[in-house]
């Protein structure tokens, strides 16, 4: 039986980090994956030569369409929200007649929007993002609420956050450090803190056979691996060498809210799904 998987990102490039290989190994087995992003991401962290003109959300839009390709997805939705910026260095809020900055946006007015798209392709499925939202961002944490609201307005039987166990992400980001030389690594301080521990993840999927589909997504949002200065995430990642990189992205997690804590992973997103 033929399912759909709705996987609800903050900007291009979350998709790449934190689902691609559950999108691809789903859309090779003939289920239906529809991506929906709620900002175009003009914000983010590119060197300045891309940002210049004001036209960073649109190159992004085009890498997140790249990236879908490779990972098979069947649709894909921009919801058009301004991008809020760190918590840090937040933008500047759009002009009044345009969409808000998605962490000032009404949560209840976003999630009845990501709804009507869950209805209309009648979803078993949603993941959003886990309470922490992965290390912060504001539209990160935003899009827990937007995606949990959405799912009870719909009806989505499976409601699911991606995340990663911090233990693991400090264990292999501190190994990939160790590879690179000391003026492009990556400062890890601040993932102390973030994501999810261990004992809270419900759902392990394997998804090292998706690798070169995981890569390419990455690769694909060519202007988040750039910088005026230092070291990007996805720039550092795209450029693991590919047996390494097999074991460093071979897994992907989430969280079931109200699922008991037995300390049982489940192996399919959809192990849950009532049939």
């Amino acid at each position: 039986m033929r399912r759909c998987a709705v996987f609800f990102h903050a900007h291009p490039d979350d998709e790449a980090l934190l689902t691609s290989g559950t999108m691809a190994t789903l859309a090779a087995a003939g289920d239906r994956v529809v991506l929906v992003v709620a900002t175009a991401g003009e914000a983010g962290l590119a060197a300045g030569q891309l940002r210049a003109d004001g036209g960073l959300g649109g190159r992004r839009r085009a890498e997140l369409q790249a990236s879908a390709r490779a990972l098979g997805v069947s649709r894909v939705e921009v919801l058009g929200y301004a991008d809020s910026g760190l918590a840090t260095a937040p933008s500047p809020p759009p002009p009044a007649d345009r969409l808000p900055r998605l962490a000032d946006a009404d949560v209840a007015a976003v999630a009845a929007t990501l709804a009507g798209i869950l209805t209309e392709e009648g979803a078993d499925l949603v993941t959003g993002y886990d309470v922490n939202g992965g290390y912060g961002h504001p539209d990160h944490v935003a899009v827990h609420h937007i995606a949990a609201a959405a799912a009870k307005l719909a009806g989505t039987p499976v409601l699911l956050e991606a995340t990663v166990p911090r233990d693991r992400l400090l264990s292999w980001a501190g190994r990939v450090n160790r590879l690179l030389p000391a003026g492009r690594r990556v400062d890890l301080t601040p993932w102390a803190q973030a994501y999810s521990a261990a004992a809270d993840i419900t759902h392990r999927i394997d998804v090292r056979a998706q690798a070169r589909a995981r890569r390419a997504s990455m690769r694909a949002h060519a202007s988040q691996a750039t910088a005026d200065s230092g070291a990007r995430t996805l720039g550092v990642f795209t450029k693991v060498p590919p047996p390494l990189f097999g074991a460093v992205f071979g897994r992907e997690w989430y969280r079931q809210p109200g699922l008991p804590p037995t300390g049982h992973r489940y192996h399919d997103v959809f192990a849950t799904l009532e049939r």
